[in-house]
């Protein structure tokens, strides 16, 4: 474990050069008993082959692997029984994994990535909170990257469906970036998700390691679900990778006049699964996986609201709360004043209704005195 862990902290050893010494040494033990010539045939970077030689991490590697199991975390090593079987898969797969929570749990079933936009429309943040719980509330885990915008949304809807989500970090398993979401970080460990991340200890935010997160979330992916995406969003990268470790690839098509959307609708041009639905989601995954899920249970008829929308309202609303619910839409913003005239509510009254479905998470608050519902 303690060579694993000190090969990983060893700079100039991301994953590709980790494979090519693994390869030829078969072992992490043996890469540090490895002699100079054998690697600098290999040609590593010359301070990576000193530190090597010195082994100049063994006794960090020690205070690492205390410093996790103190943070209640887990170290994951690449000839470990509990290493992710489809992220072993990848070519070069990270050595190491850091995790906390129930991972074992989130891996033993199906994952699912759901991935976008940082700076996302009320659209794409509805539907991929949408999505999400629909899938984690059957079964799936859903892994993303804890960002802003589409990824928090991902996150937050497998939480409201009473499922599994992992968060795949950039940093260190001890660094949650960006620091707002800090709550949402507690709320998947406690809801029973955990965090994933191959970096050490108090690694920052840098924009090298994203990239090397992209990897993660597709390779412990069945498939990834790309909801909005610029067109130069990260997540396209994400979506090539999961192309190139043969993982399904699918898109939630938007607006042609929105430039979050211009991503997703050139990916199912080029043949992603267009995704209206999480039925859709599941029908790409393996034939077994799709089989225990589909075909959904028919749903009873609901009753539409003024806004022409299923009426998902909980029964015990007030009167009022239901009569601003009902006006309002889960992929439009609607101002307070529209909400005022439509109403026919006093002020105060109105102001009370809003603040009582924001307190139970069943409305989004928006900038500029807008809201919208939550799917």
């Amino acid at each position: 474990m303690l060579s694993w862990i000190s090969l990983n902290m060893t700079p100039g050893v991301g994953p590709r050069a980790a494979t090519k010494l693994l390869e030829r040494f078969g072992s992490a033990d043996a890469v540090f008993h490895a002699r100079r010539h054998e690697l600098e045939q290999l040609r590593l970077k010359p301070e990576t082959i000193e530190s090597i030689l010195k082994n100049e991490f063994s006794d960090k590697a020690a205070h690492e692997l205390d410093e996790v199991k103190r943070l209640g975390g887990d170290v994951l090593i690449l000839d470990d029984g509990s290493y992710p079987l489809l992220l072993r898969e990848i070519d070069d797969p990270p050595p190491v994994l850091y995790v906390k929570g129930d991972w074992q749990a989130c891996f033993d079933q199906p994952c699912v990535g759901v991935i976008g936009s940082r700076m996302c429309s009320t659209y794409g943040e509805n539907a991929s909170e949408m999505l999400s719980r629909d899938l984690a509330s059957r079964g799936l885990t859903v892994v993303s990257g804890l960002a802003r915008g589409i990824d928090a949304a991902a996150h937050r809807g497998a939480i409201h469906g009473k499922g599994r989500t992992v968060a795949v970090m950039g940093t260190g398993i001890d660094n949650v970036y960006p620091r707002e979401n800090n709550g949402l970080v507690r709320e998947i460990l406690a809801k029973g998700g955990c965090l994933v991340t191959q970096f050490p200890l108090g690694t920052p935010p840098l924009k090298d390691n994203f990239p090397y997160r992209n990897r993660i979330i597709s390779g412990l992916s069945h498939g990834v679900l790309i909801v909005e995406a610029s067109e130069r969003s990260g997540s396209l990268i994400t979506a090539r990778l999961a192309s190139e470790q043969n993982r399904e690839v699918m898109a939630v098509p938007g607006n042609i006049t929105s430039g979050n959307s211009f991503g997703t609708n050139y990916l199912i041009k080029s043949g992603a699964k267009l995704v209206q639905q999480w039925q859709d989601v599941v029908a790409e995954l393996p034939s077994q996986i799709a089989a225990s899920i589909l075909p959904p249970k028919v749903e009873e008829e609901r009753p539409e609201n003024q806004a022409g929308q299923p009426d998902l309202a909980p029964a015990d609303l007030t009167d009022n709360e239901r009569t601003v619910w009902s006006l309002l839409k889960p992929d439009e913003a609607t101002h307070i004043d529209i909400l005022l005239e439509a109403s026919g509510l006093s002020f105060g009254d109105l102001n009370a209704a809003l603040v009582s479905l924001d307190i139970r998470d069943l409305i989004r608050v928006l900038p500029g005195k807008n809201y919208a519902r939550r799917m």
